[in-house]
């Protein structure tokens, strides 16, 4: 499905603020605070975010890369996530985080305790805690921006 947009208005904004007022704004609070707030480190961090991307097909979060202070992942890392089962650029915590983050949507029933061992041998329960937020965060809203057309012309929206 494709919104009809008004001419002039900015698709995101449109739809997350205009359409939905008591909703959007608060929805892209979330989606901008994964971002700034998180302790999680960049490689992990975008292993999750881009395997969900890939699941989700969201055009703009595939090509979306997250820069802290002037740095991004490399060149080949979403190969790398579309293959994290066998690739070797992984270490053992950005394996489990595009492992995590592939199970939390597509299996979250299946997430046993053999899987909960390996993810708690590697994080805290709070890094778990801020990487099933971001997570959700991503499968909720590049989820939306796809099945309603928005992901071709989505931009980060900038804080006030």
């Amino acid at each position: 499905m494709n919104l009809d947009i008004p001419d002039g208005k900015d698709p995101i904004q449109y739809a997350w603020g205009e359409m939905v007022p008591g909703i959007g704004p608060a929805a892209a609070h979330l989606s901008l605070a994964v971002y700034e707030h998180t302790t999680l480190g960049l490689r992990e961090f975008e292993a999750a975010r881009l395997r969900v991307a890939q699941i989700n097909g969201c055009l703009f979060c595939l090509d979306w890369r997250t820069d802290r202070d002037g740095e991004k992942v490399e060149e080949g890392f979403a190969d790398a996530v579309t293959e994290w089962r066998t690739t070797d650029a992984f270490d053992d915590r950005t394996r489990l985080a595009a492992e995590y983050a592939e199970r939390y949507a597509l299996d979250h029933h299946g997430l046993d305790e053999e899987f909960w061992a390996r993810m708690t041998a590697r994080y805290s329960q709070r890094e778990i805690v801020e990487l099933s937020m971001c997570i959700g965060s991503w499968l909720a809203f590049g989820r939306l921006n796809r099945v309603l057309g928005l992901d071709a012309m989505c931009v980060i929206p900038t804080k006030p």
